[in-house]
């Protein structure tokens, strides 16, 4: 086990986690990375960790991206196949208030990222970007080929920035890498500042929930098997310039470069009222809604275009929210020992 095939970053957190158990499932060695911090309870983070290392074949090292040094021994230690990069700052509304901790791990870490890979080569560097890049964009559904360059939260322009700094080097190192556009995802181990998560505290606690844009907002809530499920059929599919593109029509898309993005979603905006009442349904108990405006930063709509993801590697989202937080209240309750 002196070399590892796969570096996830942010394998505590909650796409890291699930992506690291299916590869570990699927047989590759996951080396693991994660700065622990405290965005939200540590103790969720260990509890993933626990059930990784269970698994064998994962080796975990704390250390943040935003460390050059010490991510550049680890790419030393190691013989990496792939790189995922989760790591970051996520949310919105965090960006609000909080907006140097975006630079230091989207920006600064994502560059020590890509020096680390440059120098190291491995085979592929995957690497999570957003549906927030769409930023003002109003036609639907959102597609890779349109132009996204009205961000309306600084996470949005960070996530575009690696988009860009993704592509200056597979120009100029021959770098393979592909960017993800991942749209709300939702399911089990999931992040407690997400609106799922958020809602069934409140409602098993009986308190208000806060409905934004008085329940208008529509999201591509996205089923985190299916995240998953895309990034294991896309990884071993590294990029290698596409042949048409035409610098005189550049297709933000693709490139002359080995570069790549995708959306992955649902294809299937949900209404937040609905979300809301599938919710009630599986909890068995009403919410309480303190309907607001919509908050700066906010989209009132995402929807995901996912041809090219579908051309690609012949994979499209397909699990319905009925039964993707059917297992989200399922695991809820029992990891915090809920009586139903």
């Amino acid at each position: 086990m002196s070399k590892k095939q796969v570096l996830v970053t942010g394998a505590a957190g909650f796409i890291g986690f699930h992506l690291s158990k299916r590869l570990l499932q699927l047989g590759y060695a996951v080396v693991g990375i994660d700065n622990m911090n405290d965005y939200y309870e540590i103790s969720l983070k260990e509890s993933r960790l626990k059930l990784l290392k269970e698994i064998g074949g994962f080796e975990f090292r704390q250390l943040s991206i935003g460390d050059k040094d010490q991510l550049d021994q680890l790419f030393k230690d190691y013989s990496f196949l792939f790189v995922v990069n989760l790591a970051a700052q996520a949310g919105v509304r965090y960006s609000i208030t909080n907006p140097q901790a975006y630079i230091d791990s989207n920006i600064q870490g994502f560059i020590n990222i890509l020096e680390a890979c440059r120098h190291h080569k491995p085979q592929h560097l995957v690497y999570a970007s957003s549906s927030s890049v769409y930023g003002a964009n109003t036609k639907m559904p959102f597609s890779v080929h349109h132009n996204v360059d009205h961000p309306l939260s600084l996470y949005a322009a960070t996530k575009k920035a690696n988009e860009l700094m993704a592509h200056t080097y597979s120009s100029l190192y021959g770098l393979p890498t592909t960017g993800l556009r991942f749209f709300t995802v939702y399911g089990p181990y999931g992040r407690p500042d997400m609106a799922l998560f958020l809602f069934t505290k409140a409602i098993l606690d009986e308190k208000p929930i806060d409905v934004y844009n008085h329940g208008k907002m529509k999201r591509d809530f996205t089923y985190v098997d299916d995240i998953v499920e895309g990034i294991v059929k896309l990884l071993p599919e590294a990029p290698t310039g596409n042949k048409l593109w035409d610098g005189d029509h550049p297709d933000p898309s693709s490139s002359f470069a080995p570069y790549r993005v995708f959306n992955i979603g649902n294809n299937k905006p949900v209404e937040l009222l609905r979300f809301i009442e599938v919710l009630e349904e599986k909890i068995g108990k009403k919410a309480i809604k303190n309907f607001m405006p919509i908050q700066p930063g906010d989209v009132p709509e995402t929807y995901a275009d996912i041809e090219a993801l579908e051309n690609a590697v012949g994979f499209r989202p397909s699990t319905p929210i009925e039964v993707g937080i059917g297992n989200f209240v399922d695991w809820y309750f029992e990891y915090y020992k809920v009586k139903k």
